[in-house]
């Protein structure tokens, strides 16, 4: 115990999880030259083709066949589609199909040019109570590095033209003939062309392809969150997570080069290989993204914890690692469903990847430095990488509840994800090795806040507002004391059940810092502005 809480309190010094990472000084990043126009402009398409068009005519090398293609055809309005990768208790979720998101993909990836061809459709339906003249889709690329080029783009079968929002080409904005009524449903039909940059650089190089890996995040069009405050656009900066997403359905048939090992969120429905191609078509959902990630050195280690798999892939010289990492996933899901509610789905992959920060989390995936693997090269000398190791993928399960069941705007208040994973990262400790241990990793919260010299800084405020190291020891460390000074104020026990209460009530949705203030009042059937005062709201 005494050797363990010298490593946790020693470990705040470099413990950096999804978003912690200061970015280099230069984000000069190589990619194939396909950068669209900086210039925000009307683009008109003179495309004449109306039907979706087959994977196999979206060709890059090697070329996949026709017949195989065509073997991995799947109705994306089947519910039972989706159900597949989710546990029987948590398949009334499909029940979202009819009013969610809804994507369908074909895309056929390249390693070697490091290019990703796709055709998306995406079906969307217009929630609110007015209604919507234009959509708004996000372009991440264009802000990480590479770049996405659209092309043929049609809304509802019929030609469009459409404009970039802004002058990084970030966002899209595509104007709609005919305003969209609530409760209808609108069809966007375009091909891109993701260009994957080819090192490390904006936002930890979670989309990038370095050292034979191919992490792909957030590579394709996503449509931007609309809600009371309008079309949520802004651009995410250089720390802190990139997305602000509802949760939708992605059904994705996916061809890569036959030695490609290809991880993706969601589960595999079918699969072909005709020798130098390997298609496989991935159900997700509900999800907030879809993540995939590939390379020819993955081996792949496989546990279960209740009615969920765990496969975690790293090179094979790393396969303690995986094991290891596979193995602290399995107690977290143990902790934690029992105390949040039941992960829901059927399988949960971990990647190891060469990614700047410890561990980003996306839909029944989590990505894990490849650094964190290695047991001969420290990343804090004096200290085994295991145990970085075991905090990283802790907290970045801690996410599978805190962004992505429970979604929240990560841009605007990061805490509601951040410092409740870190928070539940505590009790992980707390059940799996006693309240000393847990005592050893909350000290990591109060050195973080040191290192502002306990600056009595909201917690509450947007990403952008803090700096870097503000923003790692404000949400990240005074964040999780909030939430343990609010257990206090509520009483353990009742905030054992608001823990549980909260969860459940947004499940699919989207909180917010009064939502969550609403239901812990409603809870403890007390008031609770003195103490969000003192450590939430803007002074």
């Amino acid at each position: 115990m005494i050797k363990f809480k010298r490593t946790l309190t020693s470990l705040v010094i470099l413990f950096l999880v999804a978003c912690q990472h200061t970015p280099p000084a230069t984000t000069s990043t190589a990619v194939p030259s396909l950068a669209p126009s900086a210039i925000p402009t009307l683009s008109p398409k003179t495309s004449t083709e109306t039907a979706v068009p087959p994977a196999a005519q979206i060709t890059t090398p090697p070329d996949p066949t026709a017949d195989l293609s065509e073997s991995l055809s799947f109705d994306w309005n089947d519910p039972g589609i989706y159900q597949a990768g989710l546990i029987p208790s948590a398949r009334d979720g499909v029940d979202l199909l009819a009013t969610a998101p809804v994507y369908s993909m074909t895309v056929n990836i390249d390693p070697a040019a490091g290019l990703v061809t796709g055709f998306q459709l995406i079906r969307y339906t217009n929630n609110e109570s007015l209604p919507l003249d234009e959509i708004f889709l996000h372009l991440f690329p264009n802000l990480l590095g590479g770049s996405i080029e659209i092309s043929n783009l049609k809304v509802n079968e019929q030609e469009s033209d459409w404009l970039y929002e802004n002058s990084d080409a970030s966002v899209m904005r595509v104007p709609l003939a005919d305003p969209l009524q609530p409760g209808a449903a609108v069809l966007l039909a375009m091909d891109f062309v993701t260009a994957v940059p080819q090192d490390v650089g904006r936002n930890y190089g979670v989309f990038a392809q370095v050292d034979d890996v191919m992490a792909l995040a957030h590579f394709y069009p996503l449509v931007a969150v609309y809600d009371d405050n309008g079309w949520h656009t802004d651009p995410p900066v250089e720390f802190g997570d990139p997305t602000f997403t509802d949760a939708g359905f992605y059904l994705v048939n996916v061809s890569a080069p036959d030695e490609q090992v290809v991880v993706g969120s969601g589960v595999v429905v079918d699969e072909a290989d005709n020798g130098r191609v390997h298609t496989q078509t991935l159900a997700a959902g509900p999800a907030r993204d879809f993540y995939l990630v590939l390379s020819p050195d993955f081996a792949v280690e496989t546990v279960t914890a209740g009615e969920t798999t765990i496969r975690s892939y790293a090179p094979a010289a790393f396969a303690e690692g995986a094991r290891q990492a596979a193995e602290v996933a399995a107690n977290a899901l143990r902790v934690f469903n029992p105390r949040l509610g039941t992960y829901p789905y059927t399988e949960l992959d971990i990647v190891a990847t060469p990614t700047l920060a410890l561990g980003i989390e996306y839909p029944g995936v989590i990505a894990i430095t490849q650094r964190e693997y290695d047991p001969e090269t420290p990343i804090y000398e004096g200290m085994a990488n295991s145990v970085f190791l075991e905090t990283t993928v802790a907290h970045e399960m801690g996410h599978q509840w805190f962004y992505n069941i429970v979604g929240n705007d990560q841009l605007l208040e990061p805490w509601l994800d951040e410092a409740m994973a870190q928070y539940v990262t505590g009790l992980y400790y707390e059940d799996l090795y006693g309240l000393p241990a847990a005592e050893s990793y909350r000290q990591s919260w109060d050195d973080r806040w040191s290192h502002v010299n306990y600056a009595a800084t909201p917690i509450g405020l947007p990403v952008g507002v803090y700096d870097g190291a503000a923003y790692s020891a404000i949400i990240y460390g005074r964040g999780p004391l909030f939430v343990e000074a609010l257990a206090a104020e509520m009483g353990q026990d009742t905030f054992t059940t608001f823990l549980q209460a909260y969860t459940h009530q947004n499940e699919w949705g989207i909180a917010t810092t009064e939502s969550f203030k609403t239901l812990a009042e409603a809870t403890c059937q007390c008031q609770l502005t003195e103490i969000f005062d003192a450590w939430v709201y803007p002074k």
